[in-house]
């Protein structure tokens, strides 16, 4: 019988963090569809359009939100699936240190390319 790896203790912080994430993904991806795809359509989206946008206070912190609750989610899911299939010891570090660092990387040319598409600053 194969043994059973969990990486989440139902009701610990890392099994909220992700079901938290997850809803806040679900109604930031329903808020962009919606608005990028039936207010406003495809073809109509330019890059003057999404830097008007970016320079809203409001949109610029949602989309900045979906960014770094992005990251989290897909970083803390990749590493927490490693370490259901049995992952374990220094290649467990090793993946956790190599993962938040890119998760990091991630989250800073981001944080770069948002603020170049804005005129907030």
């Amino acid at each position: 019988m194969a043994q059973h790896y969990s990486s989440f203790d139902r009701g610990g912080r890392r099994w909220l963090f992700q079901r938290l994430t997850a809803v806040f993904l679900i109604g930031v991806l329903a808020f962009h569809f919606m608005l990028l795809h039936f207010v406003n359509h495809a073809s109509d989206i330019t890059f003057l359009g999404t830097q008007a946008r970016m320079s809203q206070v409001s949109y610029f912190a949602t989309m900045w939100l979906f960014l770094v609750t992005a990251t989290f989610h897909g970083v803390n899911g990749v590493y927490n699936a490693l370490v259901n299939q049995g992952l374990t010891g220094s290649r467990k570090n090793a993946v956790k240190y190599l993962l938040g660092v890119a998760g990091l990387l991630l989250v800073v040319q981001g944080t770069r390319v948002s603020l170049a598409m804005t005129t907030l600053i």
